[in-house]
């Protein structure tokens, strides 16, 4: 968040000769702030430190039960302390401080302030641009970013990043898999063992460990405690195999989307636990508080022996469970053997640090999910996007739209049942404090945008988590770039609801918004927020595309036209060779499905496209208008905040009409291909050509904005496009895709349905084949 004028100015900042970093860096921070001296072991002026150092007079009484929370006291003579149970807390405190936020007076300073966090355990889950396939984002500053986490109240930080820009993965042509082991890296991408020595080379073993304690050191000078998200058990490349031909485990790769089958080691061998205890303590020996591993699995790349969720079925090395078993005792042995796995990496790493937690993403397994959770316990531990979770079905439905299920986690997901607080209350009886996922950012809802507020609707889940009594909770995603997003109110919210959760939401917003634009401009810039966040909500969420493959499906930057395929295959290779398309992914020339997923029918794309022209589009309209005349009377600071949420909101109009084009596609191209008779099938041409008219107009916009604005209104790669985000060159491929728009778009609409029977390109079937199927 911005920095704003101190309201304190103090003589001298203390803090112990002891201190660790995050009191060491909170400590220079209040100083630079306020213009007072920084020394070492005096009583004079403000001590920061740590409450394990011992609790400062005047604490409440509450706070010996408590174990979170910050205490702030100055005196009239510049006197007193800042105190915290959490190093990043510390950093915290000071931002508050001097924030706009926090409502405090000098008289409350001087009386000393307790403010109890809501959240004990607090962290970015799947760090898109610190560590994960947004890692390589243009204009990322990395320190900026770990001291607006620790202002916002996080407790933790994700460091298992790669250096590299792409992993390391054996592969063969053809193939699009080993682009998911750029997320969530395990053990392999980092160390090896007696067991694996050899498999990777060394340099590239050595380049992602250093960058992995780089990242924990950035994260530990703010006070916050370094962990891990990887998925595991992951796969050995075959050569490992050919060696050890008795550790092949299961097969966990997804059929569709690979050409080289991939096994991870069998878990229960008692050489391969031994690999997973030396390859965890091999990374705790560079990083020794390593606070938590959180365990991604049965999905790129990773997954556990015999569980039912694997994409080729129940499979698995030899040694868990005996063939001709029946299902119940196959999911029981699995979910033991998973239990067993994780308890083996705890141990491990309570060698070194007693207090390591291993948490478990409990989504993929629906029949072994009490067997699971029954084992857990002592530091073992589960996680998920609702405490409701059995198996991939996804509680809660999008609050305007009821036939839109699955949203938990999203940013849509804003109101807790119940039933939660009962699961809660299992867990705890069992010794297990779950950890629940929440949204902030565009992350896996608007991805590639950056900045988007919707601070009410954030505040709204918060503060139900916090009724619902939750404790651990990760925000999904991160927080982005928030260096390139400097106005972006979702922060502020963050930490009101962490620190002052008393305090209404219009306040907080209100109080952050005059520190922007001042108090005579906050009520418009807190109303468009709110206009915003309102269109916002009319959006439906669209299965594949509002989740993480907006850029993957090549959504904004591939032809919009009736037929994909009668550009010609040396014309679309500047998308398809970034998109995660495979030559028999009817996603290469359908774009409501995804290998043998039907995202999109013609009946609920027609609704969302409606539903996105009346709810979401018409009200954007209304509010870049109303900004656009905001703007005419402004100047000066006002102006570039107002200007920058202005291009903010018109960067989502064009992800949102690029979104309604695709459901607009399938409604039309469907309903042509399914018509009976000519009148259906021109009515359908005649709607489809006008909705290539509005994309051809919103990707002019788009171009336009982009060309124009100084903000970054997108996540964009500084190094190349990947699957994952667009690159530099982005408005290159809107203009390709504007000339073949115009070239294309009055053929007739064609889909080959019969696309996954294709030979891979450079062979072909025998001959006859054709005439013999359509026999």
């Amino acid at each position: 968040m911005p920095t704003h004028p101190f309201p304190l100015s103090l003589s001298v900042v203390s803090h112990s000769a002891a201190a660790g970093p995050g009191e060491k860096t909170a400590a220079r921070e209040l100083a630079q702030l306020t213009g007072a001296t920084l020394v070492t072991n005096t009583p004079r002026g403000v001590q920061v430190s740590l409450a394990s150092r011992g609790l400062p007079r005047g604490l409440p009484s509450a706070a010996a039960d408590a174990n979170a929370w910050i205490w702030m006291r100055i005196n009239e003579t510049g006197d007193g302390e800042l105190c915290a149970t959490h190093g990043s807390f510390l950093y915290s405190a000071v931002r508050l401080l001097g924030g706009p936020v926090s409502g405090l007076t000098r008289e409350k300073l001087a009386a000393g302030v307790w403010l109890p966090a809501t959240f004990n355990w607090h962290r970015p889950h799947w760090d898109a641009c610190y560590t994960q396939y947004w890692r390589s984002a243009r204009r990322f500053d990395p320190e900026r970013y770990v001291a607006s986490l620790a202002e916002a109240g996080f407790t933790h930080c994700e460091v298992n990043g790669l250096q590299a820009h792409m992993p390391y993965e054996d592969l063969v042509p053809w193939e699009y898999y080993p682009q998911f082991y750029t997320y969530a890296p395990g053990f392999n991408h980092f160390v090896d063992t007696p067991l694996t020595k050899g498999i990777w080379p060394a340099l590239y073993l050595d380049a992602n460990l250093d960058h992995l304690r780089k990242l924990a050191d950035l994260g530990r000078r703010y006070g916050l405690i370094p962990g891990v998200c990887m998925f595991e058990p992951r796969t050995m490349p075959e050569r490992f195999f050919a060696k050890y031909p008795t550790l092949r485990g299961a097969r966990v790769d997804h059929p569709f989307r690979s050409r080289l089958p991939r096994y991870t080691m069998a878990q229960d061998h008692p050489i391969v636990q031994r690999h997973y205890r030396e390859a965890l303590q091999k990374i705790m020996h560079h990083v020794p508080d390593l606070g938590y591993m959180s365990v991604w699995t049965n999905d790129s790349g990773a997954g556990f022996e015999h569980t039912a969720s694997l994409y080729v079925g129940r499979n698995g090395g030899p040694y868990m469970i005996r063939e001709w078993r029946n299902h119940d005792k196959v999911a029981q042995a699995a979910g033991q053997s998973i239990v067993r796995y994780l308890r083996n990496l705890r141990s491990a790493a309570a060698e070194i640090n007693p207090d390591f937690d291993v948490i478990l993403r409990i989504e993929p397994f629906k029949v072994e999910h009490d067997h699971i959770k029954a084992g857990m316990g002592d530091h073992v531990s589960w996680e998920a996007p609702s405490l409701l979770v059995r198996g991939y079905s996804v509680p809660y439905a999008h609050p305007r739209y009821p036939e839109n299920l699955g949203v938990a986690g999203s940013l849509f997901h804003t109101t807790m049942d119940k039933a939660e607080k009962e699961t809660l209350l299992q867990s705890r009886a069992q010794g297990v404090e779950p950890v629940l996922h929440y949204s902030a950012s565009s992350v896996m809802n608007h991805e590639p945008l950056l900045g988007i507020p919707y601070p009410r609707m954030l505040h709204a889940k918060l503060l139900a988590m916090r009724e619902t009594g939750i404790q651990r909770i990760s925000c999904l995603g991160g927080l982005t770039n928030t260096a390139q997003a400097p106005y972006w109110p979702n922060p502020a919210v963050i930490q009101a609801a962490q620190f002052l959760p008393e305090r209404s939401v219009d306040e907080v917003l209100n109080a952050f918004a005059g520190s922007l634009v001042g108090p005579s401009h906050a009520p418009a810039l807190v109303a468009a927020w709110t206009s915003f966040e309102q269109a916002l909500g009319g959006q439906p969420l669209v299965g594949l595309y509002c989740v993480f493959g907006y850029c993957w499906q090549r959504t904004w930057d591939r032809p919009f036209v009736p037929d994909i395929e009668a550009v010609p295959a040396a014309d679309r290779d500047y998308y398809e060779r970034h998109g995660c398309f495979q030559h028999n992914n009817p996603g290469l020339n359908d774009l409501g499905k995804d290998v043998l997923f039907d995202l999109i029918t013609r009946e609920s794309g027609a609704k969302m496209a409606a539903d996105m022209d009346a709810n979401v589009i018409v009200p954007l309209q209304t509010l870049i208008a109303h900004l656009a005349q905001e703007l005419a009377g402004l100047s000066g600071p006002a102006a570039t905040v107002f200007a920058d949420l202005r291009d903010r909101v018109r960067a989502y109009l064009h992800w949102v009409t690029s979104l309604r084009s695709v459901c607009a596609w399938c409604e039309c191209v469907y309903g042509y291909l399914d018509a009976k008779d000519d009148a259906t099938r021109s009515a359908c041409e005649q709607k489809l050509q006008r909705a290539i008219d509005l994309e051809l107009a919103n990707v002019r916009g788009l171009i336009e904005l982009l060309e124009s604005t100084t903000s970054e209104v997108l996540v964009v790669s500084g190094v190349a496009e990947t699957t994952f985000f667009y690159g530099e060159n982005l408005v290159q491929h809107l203009k390709t895709k504007l000339k073949l728009t115009e070239q294309y778009r009055h053929h007739k609409p064609r889909i080959d349905r019969d696309i996954y029977w294709r030979p891979t390109p450079g062979s072909v079937w025998p001959a006859g084949w054709n005439a013999e199927a359509k026999a």
